[in-house]
Order: structure tokens, then sequence, then C-alpha cells
């Protein structure tokens, strides 16, 4: 598997496959997978929503982005832990950029049009090892809530 990864970011993102590890779009695919199966119910909604995500905020093309999400998937599955994700993020990303990926999160978790316990756990304990503030946690789920009500 890993040589599959390594394929991937050879092609696609060669500028990053010389770096150890995975990479930060690999790693931001993998929190954002954690969240889509955190129920353990895998919606076409959410994983719709998810490709969507990564088609706008990554400079890949389709194909590329459902090659990412394959292994993201695979990724997360097969990790024992978040560590290597969520350090990755931390070092890579700004205070602003993780808390516009747990909003990202919040996303995912109503596309389905419904919050599982599951997932809001899950968002919860990926903020709390991203350092977002609580606050910013609830605020990122208001606004995602107020877009999906209209009252934005």
């Amino acid at each position: 598997m890993l040589e599959a990864i390594q394929q991937f970011f050879n092609r696609t993102l060669a500028s990053s496959a010389e770096q150890e590890g995975p990479t930060l779009e690999l790693a931001t695919a993998a929190l954002l997978c954690e969240v889509v199966r955190a129920d353990y119910h895998h919606d076409r909604r959410e994983l719709d929503a998810l490709r969507g995500m990564l088609l706008r905020h990554f400079s890949l093309d389709e194909a590329a982005v459902d090659e990412l999400m394959t292994l993201a998937r695979q990724e997360v599955e097969h990790a024992v832990d978040h560590y290597q994700f969520v350090s990755l993020i931390k070092d890579r990303y700004g205070y602003e950029q993780r808390a516009e990926l747990i909003r990202l999160m919040w996303q995912l978790a109503y596309a389905d049009g419904e919050l599982s316990p599951l997932e809001e756990h899950r968002i919860r304990r990926l903020a709390d090892l991203l350092y977002v503030r609580h606050s910013d946690f609830i605020r990122a789920k208001l606004s995602v809530q107020e877009a999906l009500s209209g009252t934005h």
C-alpha cells in the first residue's frame, strides 16, 4: 500500500513526494475521511461532499481526487492513531486553516442531513488534537447549521 501512495504522489504531487510520511493533502483527506466513517455508515452524499471539498481545496484533477480519496480511506483504515496526520497539519497549517478544516468536518457530518453523535464526538476529538479552541469548534458548527437552514 505504501508503494501505491508513493506512486500516486510521484504522478500528481511531485514536489510533495520528496518528503517522508504523508503529504499535507493526504493528511487532510485522511482526517476528513475519519468524519465520513465515524458513524460506520458511508452515505453517498457524504462521499460526494468530501470529493467536492478535495476538488475545491487542492489543485488536483478529478481522477487524482478519486485516487486520493481511495488512498486516504485505506490509510485511515490501517492507521493505529491520527498522530502522523494531526502532527503534519499542526506543523503546516496555521490556526485559521485548522479552524477551517474543522468547519469542513462539520459540513461533511451534515452532508447526509443528520448529525450522528459519533460524528460530533470525532470532530470534537480532532479539534482538540488540532488545538482548535472550543469556541471556534462551536462557532464552526453553528455556521454550518445556519448555512444549511438558510438563515445565514
